[in-house]
């Protein structure tokens, strides 16, 4: 959905907050989260997709692996899933979702949690996805507005899935493009969360649809900070850069640089097609972390012992009053 309707729409519902929650609908959070006690707070979310594959159980666990990313970005454990299904059974046979409910089930017990159900309709076009219920310590919970000036970011997972997935359905990128669309988006964001363990994240969240330059957005104004992030820093998936060159960009991308406005600005230093790349939508998309500088470089051995594909690519530079990302 276009970044902007959904800003307006949720800001205009009045909804009621008790205490207890600790993150609700005011901000622009991954999840929910509920305190049931002083040692344990609940994690809310769900995320469905169309397919971005054309083999089903890979769509499963891209899909499946999508929903449960929200759990780990605010630093918590997933416990159970139940599946979302919108299927065409007039025009789709019924193996097509047996193989995508079995590789979202891999996935879903690769996390540790648990399958308890789920709801399914009839629908023109196939949706498949999951909600999810989780757990983090009320003191480790993390938000997308908690950076602090001098604060360094990571990322880790390299970017280009919305381009990959773009050029692969107009068939201008081949079996290569899509073998290595399913193993980045196919791949959890546990290894990156186990990590962070170990260290004192400030603030986190996962890039998926807005694109990198949203969900920066979005945590630079959750934190009223300027974000500085070194283009040629980000990680990127092979060939993403040669298709954003030939204009194969999904149409998320012009509506991600739409809702960014004036808020996110791009140095002319910036080669275009890198550029392009920075409001690509991406499908389960890596961690975005920001944690002291200090512990950067520990934190990123660490995930890279665990094989998770993180880079450092910015930095907090200082105050802004509502937040801003600069790329240089």
């Amino acid at each position: 959905m276009d970044p902007g309707v959904l800003d307006r729409v949720v800001k205009g519902l009045k909804v009621i907050s008790p205490p207890e929650l600790l993150v609700g609908v005011e901000g622009a959070d991954d999840a929910g989260v509920y305190q049931l006690n002083e040692e344990t707070a609940l994690i809310q979310t769900l995320d469905f997709l169309t397919p971005v594959t054309d083999d089903p159980y890979d769509f499963g666990r891209i899909a499946a692996a999508n929903s449960l990313s929200d759990v780990y970005a605010m630093g918590g454990r997933p416990l159970t899933a139940m599946n979302i299904v919108c299927f065409p059974t007039d025009s789709l046979p019924e193996a097509v979702l047996a193989e995508t409910l079995a590789g979202g089930l891999e996935t879903i017990h690769e996390s540790g949690a648990c399958l308890v159900g789920g709801h399914s309709v009839d629908d023109n076009e196939f949706k498949y996805g999951l909600s999810v219920t989780g757990v983090v310590h009320p003191d480790r919970l993390l938000t997308n507005g908690g950076s602090r000036t001098g604060d360094a970011l990571i990322l880790t997972k390299p970017l280009g899935s919305g381009l990959l997935s773009t050029a692969i359905k107009g068939q201008v990128a081949g079996a290569e493009a899509s073998r290595r669309l399913v193993q980045v988006c196919a791949t959890l964001n546990k290894g990156a969360a186990e990590a962070l363990e170990a260290f004192h994240p400030t603030a986190c969240t996962d890039v998926t649809g807005f694109g990198f330059a949203g969900h920066a957005l979005e945590m630079a104004r959750g934190a009223k900070k300027r974000f500085v992030v070194s283009a040629s820093s980000l990680p990127v998936m092979e060939g993403a850069l040669g298709y954003a060159e030939m204009g194969l960009l999904p149409a998320g991308a012009y509506r991600n640089r739409d809702f960014c406005g004036a808020s996110v600005v791009v140095f002319p230093s910036v080669p275009r097609n890198l550029a392009d790349l920075l409001f690509d939508p991406q499908t389960s998309g890596g961690l975005l972390i920001t944690l002291p500088a200090r512990e950067a470089g520990p934190c990123l051995a660490a995930m890279t012992d665990l094989g998770v594909e993180a880079s450092i690519v910015g930095e907090v530079a200082g105050e802004s009053g509502c937040g801003s990302v600069e790329c240089v």
